[in-house]
């Protein structure tokens, strides 16, 4: 405990900050869990709450709690563990991306090619309001990890070279440009600054404040795959191996499930959660 007599709890990086069981609250609320569930579940943490508890140990009581209460719930708790999941390649991660691009109202384009004073293959292009964006994804299964200076000069570099392209092609007359550097952890100070210094706009799980990655897929209701807690571990990788990368798709598209080889028992529970993840009326069939 510190001086105030407060418990003390350890991040992921090791750092040790006081439980604010207010922060706790807060996220259990985005889950859309009801407050009855949301109540027992702190009413549980405090009760086994000791000095030292991580914020790991802390996620693993309020996930297993809420799952018994409701699945959906427990998906949407479970956000950013399910982006994690969207790995090793970074590929899903990056239609992930580019579908809460989309939902802002950006036109898309993945995997774009462009010849500057070298090729670029560009992991995201968005255009919106006479302004075309070149979006880069860093992809980290390691929610430990998180992307230093180098990235974003990388970035910078390659961006003003794609700029120094688009800037000559009839299509692109008129319009502005910007680089940005999309993670799904987080960057350090440096390339945060950096990043400011240079106009570069770079998205984390958390920043910027009001606007973060974490923020814009709660707004648009976005949910991977890797959220269902009624597919498997191999059935959530066959299904981003077809590029199956949202919730949603499932609900729109059942058919998509057919390859897994579900029993008809199974297929209603997994749409059911889809469903329910997505916040859609249809009945599952």
């Amino acid at each position: 405990m510190n001086e105030l007599g407060q418990v003390l709890i350890t991040k992921a990086s090791g750092e040790r900050q006081p439980f604010d069981v207010h922060r706790l609250r807060k996220s259990l609320m985005r889950s859309k869990a009801d407050s009855d569930a949301i109540q027992q579940v702190i009413v549980a943490i405090e009760s086994e709450l000791y000095d030292g508890m991580s914020t790991s140990e802390i996620y693993k009581k309020a996930f297993s709690m809420l799952r018994k209460a409701s699945s959906s719930a427990a998906a949407r708790y479970k956000l950013k563990a399910a982006i994690l999941e969207l790995g090793p390649s970074g590929f899903a991660f990056e239609k992930f991306v580019e579908s809460v691009l989309k939902s802002d109202g950006y036109s898309t384009q993945t995997n774009v090619m462009v010849q500057a004073c070298v090729k670029h293959e560009l992991d995201v292009v968005a255009e919106r309001d006479n302004v075309v964006c070149m979006v880069e994804c860093k992809f980290h299964s390691d929610r430990k990890k998180y992307s230093d200076v180098k990235v974003p000069l990388y970035i910078q570099s390659r961006f003003k070279d794609v700029e120094s392209a688009w800037q000559k092609m009839p299509e692109y007359e008129g319009k502005r440009f910007e680089g940005w550097v999309v993670t799904n952890t987080r960057f350090s100070t440096d390339a945060e600054d950096y990043g400011k210094c240079v106009g570069l706009t770079l998205l984390s799980w958390d920043k910027p404040v009001g606007a973060s990655l974490k923020q814009r897929i709660d707004e648009a209701g976005l949910h991977p795959v890797t959220s269902l807690n009624t597919l498997t571990v191999a059935e959530k990788k066959a299904l981003l191996e077809q590029d199956v990368v949202l919730s949603s798709a499932l609900c729109h598209h059942p058919i998509l499930l057919d390859k897994l080889g579900l029993s008809k028992t199974r297929k209603r529970k997994v749409l059911k959660e889809a469903h329910d993840l997505c916040e859609l009326n249809e009945k599952v069939e």
